[in-house]
């Protein structure tokens, strides 16, 4: 019988030393046309005709759309594309005990942003590193839709799976290296205490793919400033970011102020970018424009076993404008540990979001935690 660490909610405890907070770290990152507002940083759409709740579509395998389109052939369609996904075992494997669903109705989905680089590398397997975590929750009502990132860095306890591997702090991004999505599972169900009812993971080249699709979108930058891992530099103003520009973007953290809560702001900001050429150029709603678009990265994403494509699009119909929210789960600053620049969560404000996703009131805890604006240096 293996063992795991006792749970922790929200990660390791503060220390009693002084960690560096993050610049302008907010606990809660909104995605509307009113809030999630990197100022003067990226561009941000007009509001106007934009349904934000498509970016929920984008993340999870574009099933959203197809129940806003009114598309005759919209069903039918998402049948076809659930056939083309990548299925993975992502439960069977998990070993101990799993939380409890608390509330029937609800769902909860974790996305699992996979930066695989190796060619030809299956999707799913071990070696994959999970360079974006998000528990993308749905209320019972389906009617709001939550988003909340987790930072790559985060010290957690990573437990022991059935061959052996984990069984010891690391960075949260070490489960998916070592036992693929079924150790990140049962990592971030320990972590956060909230049953993970579906997975689905996308890998960053399908950026590349969707953006290219679309003949490239634009952002504004703040200030200019250079990846040093891709020798790329993104300029002050607006910049027009084809397929590969567009995956070194969303990639890219060394060189930023704040990191990787600077890379997590980024990949809201892009994805956004990314619907609003998808609605301005018509694809959203013309169903020859549509099927390439999802074609185009259909093989790019991987779920379980259990996972629909069409019932998922059916509970998504109703989701609009402002039912979509962005939240990146508290923190209290960064330390060192072992050598390696961590991200300690802030246990006692972390615990109560993740009760809420449990309980199904995400919207309660936001009205207690206000959104304030996201800050991205560049």
């Amino acid at each position: 019988m293996s063992t795991s660490p006792p749970r922790q909610v929200g990660g390791r405890p503060r220390s009693n030393g002084n960690p560096r907070l993050p610049s302008n770290q907010s606990s809660s990152i909104r995605s509307s046309a009113t809030t999630s507002k990197p100022p003067s940083t990226e561009s941000r759409p007009s509001r106007k005709g934009v349904r934000w709740g498509r970016i929920f579509l984008i993340l999870i395998g574009f099933m959203a759309i197809l129940g806003f389109s009114g598309l005759a052939c919209g069903l039918y369609f998402a049948d076809s594309l659930d056939k083309r996904l990548h299925r993975t075992d992502a439960f069977d494997q998990i070993t101990g005990g799993r939380p409890t669903k608390l509330v029937n109705g609800a769902m909860n989905v974790l996305i699992i942003g996979s930066d695989s680089r190796a060619p030809g590398e299956d999707p799913g397997v071990n070696g994959d590193r999970s360079d974006s975590l998000m528990i993308a929750h749905l209320d019972r009502n389906h009617g709001k839709a939550y988003l909340v990132s987790i930072p790559r860095d985060l010290w957690v306890s990573v437990p022991r799976d059935s061959a052996g591997n984990g069984g010891q702090k690391a960075k949260i991004n070490a489960a998916s290296a070592w036992g693929g999505i079924p150790l990140t599972v049962r990592t971030v169900e320990l972590l956060t205490d909230v049953r993970i009812d579906h997975i689905v993971k996308i890998d960053f080249g399908g950026f590349k793919r969707m953006t290219d699709a679309l003949g490239g979108v634009d952002v504004a930058v703040k200030q200019t400033v250079t990846d040093p891992r891709s020798k790329r530099t993104f300029t002050q103003g607006m910049n027009h970011l084809d397929g590969a520009a567009a995956l070194d973007y969303v990639r890219q953290r060394y060189g930023l102020p704040r990191g990787d809560f600077d890379r997590i702001v980024r990949q809201h900001i892009f994805l956004r970018a990314l619907l609003q050429k998808a609605t301005d150029t018509g694809t959203l709603t013309s169903p020859g424009k549509m099927k390439s678009f999802l074609e185009a990265t259909a093989d790019t994403v991987t779920v379980d076993r259990k996972f629909s494509l069409p019932d998922t699009a059916v509970q998504l119909r109703k989701i609009r404008s402002d039912d979509v929210s962005f939240i990146t789960m508290p923190v209290s600053g960064s330390q060192n540990i072992d050598g390696q620049s961590v991200v300690i969560s802030d246990r006692v404000a972390a615990g109560k979001l993740f009760g809420s996703v449990a309980q199904d009131d995400v919207a309660g805890w936001l009205r207690n935690n206000p959104a304030s604006s996201a800050a991205i240096g560049n």
